[in-house]
């Protein structure tokens, strides 16, 4: 009989060794001797367990194994032998047509199963497809491992793009904010004070890194509509008319229309949005109230209120960071999130206050 053509496996072409495992004596050397014709280097095996030892010394590229064996079955040497060597190609034979135990067999990882008296042919047929079916599971395995390392490799790569783009995100919104900045002396540190202190507010309430971050960004970005002010109604010494402060509100929509491509922000944008929302809804843009309005949302309003009271302005002088607080008390439940108050106030004038040093009391 012509030799099963290799499939490409190494250990195809260079050795086809195969293990014979039978309690019979007379049918093992029968099966031994017709292999050995067909070009195979064949082992034999009495039992289960001197074919588990055979199998931890050498490598086979298939096994034929006995059903029915005194102490070690071949369904109990099957999953052993399996365990030692997973790439083994095994047919499993037996005197008796067993249905469940040929179930048994193959959903425990035979190739196949026959019953005896087995023609060689037809058993030669059954180690070919066996063989197959062995290297077609290399193979895809193969596959499995090179599309998992690419995907791995290309997680770092999107990774070390998208930090890369939140630098560049980072490097845009310093150069905004230094320009929107620049027109007004009173805003002039404001955004990175009220980013600084919505950092430590999170921290205060127990949020987890990234949202700490996201705030801290959201922060950063907060006031870049105001470049879209007019300078005379920014620096107004004093008060303002009702046309002019719905000019200042407009801000809010301008910075997130220059936003607007930034959408790998995610979240941070809708805190932008939100930061001039207040608890009981009487803020602005979308008025919204209460839990509606994101958590960061209500984290920067109540650090943009509080750096906006202890920061000098044209129309009045500064607050103390006590007298901020106490103004908020007044309005606590009305402008900020009762919860985000008492974080405010333990970073800034608690007894674990975290005010940041260019805040002064």
């Amino acid at each position: 009989m012509t030799p099963p053509a290799a499939t490409g496996s190494p250990a195809v072409a260079a050795v086809r060794r195969l293990l014979v495992v039978d309690d019979e004596p007379s049918i093992r050397s029968a099966v031994a001797r017709f292999f050995k014709l067909s070009g195979y280097e064949v082992h034999e095996a009495g039992s289960g367990r001197a074919a588990l030892r055979l199998l931890e010394q050498t490598h086979f590229l298939a096994m034929i194994c006995d059903v029915r064996m005194p102490e070690l079955s071949g369904v109990e040497t099957l999953p052993l032998a399996l365990r030692i060597d997973p790439d083994l190609a095994v047919v499993m034979v037996s005197a008796v047509d067993e249905a469940q135990t040929a179930a048994t067999a193959l959903s425990n990882g035979a190739i196949g199963y026959l019953t005896k008296p087995v023609d060689f042919a037809e058993l030669e047929k059954a180690i070919e497809r066996a063989l197959r079916k062995r290297d077609l599971g290399i193979e895809r395995r193969r596959v499995e491992h090179m599309i998992r390392e690419e995907v791995a490799l290309r997680t770092v790569e999107l990774e070390a793009e998208k930090a890369a783009l939140h630098g560049l995100t980072v490097q845009i919104a310093e150069t905004l904010i230094n320009a929107m900045e620049a027109k007004d002396i009173y805003l002039r540190g404001h955004s990175q004070r009220v980013a600084e202190l919505g950092a430590s507010i999170s921290t205060a309430l127990g949020l987890d890194d990234d949202t700490i971050e996201h705030v801290r960004l959201a922060g950063r970005l907060h006031d870049v509509g105001k470049i879209g002010i007019r300078e005379d109604v920014l620096n107004k010494p004093g008060k303002l008319t009702p046309e002019e402060y719905g000019h200042i509100k407009d801000h809010v929509r301008i910075g997130m229309e220059i936003l607007a491509p930034l959408r790998h922000l995610g979240i941070v944008l809708d805190y932008v949005h939100d930061h001039h929302e207040r608890w009981d809804g009487s803020g602005y843009p979308r008025g919204r109230s209460g839990e509606e309005i994101t958590m960061g949302g209500r984290i920067l309003a109540a650090a943009d209120a509080f750096d906006a009271l202890t920061s000098r302005r044209a129309y009045r002088e500064p607050m103390t960071p006590r007298q901020a607080i106490a103004l908020l008390g007044h309005e606590d439940g009305r402008h900020v999130d009762p919860e985000v108050f008492e974080a405010l106030k333990q970073v800034t004038v608690g007894r674990r206050s975290m005010l940041l040093p260019f805040i002064d009391e």
